[in-house]
């Protein structure tokens, strides 16, 4: 199967819709969701043993039939069920999907790329896409059985984070001086 591959850059390319999207260099709002879904996502993952979390990390998968490409998500949660500890430590760009995928969306998303970063990442054996908006302070849960949302009152959960567990409210408080 062919792949597509894409400069080296900062921020990274990914390959949606059939073009290359550099990431955007996010806001506050956007990263403060994104380094509190992070830290969480990381002390669960420690915590557990399950397997590795991190930030703008580059996995080049593909769907059955369709062409390897990158995708760089947020956040991204990699069990070693999926890849062993010993495959992990010599691995920087997984050619499997991630098994959770957190997405923050920037006001110049466009929805069409949302969904397909959606539907590539779940068709490529992803468990759960989580989309944050800060504008909304909303999460989008989106897996196999489709999608539900998460207001700042509710509480992320998921089947294939077993025992993890965020405040939706978290990810968009701005920490009080002391």
């Amino acid at each position: 199967m062919p792949e597509i591959t894409l400069p080296e850059a900062k921020p990274a390319y990914e390959w949606v819709n059939g073009r290359a999207l550099q990431k955007v260099s996010p806001k506050r709002k956007h990263a403060m969701a994104q380094i509190a879904f992070a830290a969480a996502l990381d002390r669960w993952a420690r915590a557990t043993g399950a397997g590795v979390a991190g930030t703008e990390w580059r996995f080049r998968i593909a769907p059955p039939g369709e062409v390897r490409r990158p995708l760089v998500p947020d956040v991204a949660f990699l069990s070693y069920k999926r890849l062993p500890y010993k495959a992990m430590e010599v691995t920087d760009e997984p050619r499997i999907a991630p098994d959770a995928v957190i997405e923050v969306k920037s006001p110049g998303d466009r929805p069409s790329d949302i969904a397909e970063k959606v539907r590539i990442y779940l068709a490529s054996g992803t468990h759960v896409v989580f989309l944050v908006d800060p504008s909304t302070r909303v999460v989008s849960v989106c897996d196999a059985r489709g999608e539900q949302w998460l207001n700042d009152k509710g509480i992320i959960t998921h089947p294939a984070l077993p025992g993890f567990r965020l405040a939706v409210k978290t990810l968009f408080e701005l920490p009080r001086p002391k």
